[in-house]
């Protein structure tokens, strides 16, 4: 029996005061993506039925603080619910966005969010990162709680060209990651691998990154 239900709006997290800081006049397009995914993330399958009150400060602030890391055009690899492609999108309108997601309720989720928020900056591509057909074209690529280092980097190198960024959400552990990956970076000869901390100050978890350049 299907017993998904629409959250309801007590059940999300509170906003936090650093949202208006990090969003800027965006923050009325973050509110309503928030109220969005935090509604109907869970009956359609996005997001666990524990994140709603969470959503804020686990999820869309952790994706949001690193908007200031990017420029050009970026892909975010397995963007599932926008997290953090369509965060990053509303954050940084002068920034190109593709979001890359294979699955299609996934797909049809994003698509409707870019329309709904209006976002002119945003291409929806349902794919595998690994049947990408653009070639090395992007200025950079990023993703959160997709999968290892070691198994994102042969997927997400190919996609960035010469001189451009790998800038991978990752938790922790992240500086084990990179160790783990070594094989992985020197065969797609990625340069000055390292763990940034972003948000130090401004959210009580900080965001962490991976950050790598593609030569």
């Amino acid at each position: 029996m299907d017993v998904s239900r629409e959250t309801s709006p007590d059940e999300i997290e509170p906003e936090p005061a650093a949202a208006a800081l990090i969003f800027g006049e965006r923050i009325e397009l973050a509110r309503s993506f928030a109220d969005a995914l935090g509604r109907h993330g869970e009956e359609r399958g996005l997001i666990g039925p524990l994140e709603p009150p969470r959503l804020w400060s686990r999820h869309i602030l952790n994706s949001a603080v690193i908007a200031p890391l990017f420029s050009g055009r970026v892909g975010d690899v397995g963007s599932g619910a926008g997290l953090p492609g369509l965060v990053l999108a509303i954050a940084r309108p002068d920034v190109e966005w593709v979001l890359i997601e294979p699955m299609e309720r996934r797909v049809a989720w994003l698509s409707e969010q870019v329309e709904e928020l209006g976002l002119d900056n945003v291409e929806v591509l349902r794919a595998r990162a690994e049947d990408w057909k653009r070639g090395p074209s992007l200025d950079a690529v990023t993703a959160r709680a997709v999968s290892a280092l070691r198994t994102l980097v042969p997927i997400t190198a190919p996609l960035v060209g010469d001189g451009g960024e790998l800038i991978l959400l990752k938790g922790s552990a992240a500086a084990n990651e990179i160790e783990a990956a070594e094989k992985q970076i020197r065969k797609f000869k990625l340069t000055n691998a390292r763990v940034e901390v972003v948000g130090e100050g401004l959210l009580e978890e900080p965001s962490r990154v991976i950050r790598a350049t593609v030569r």
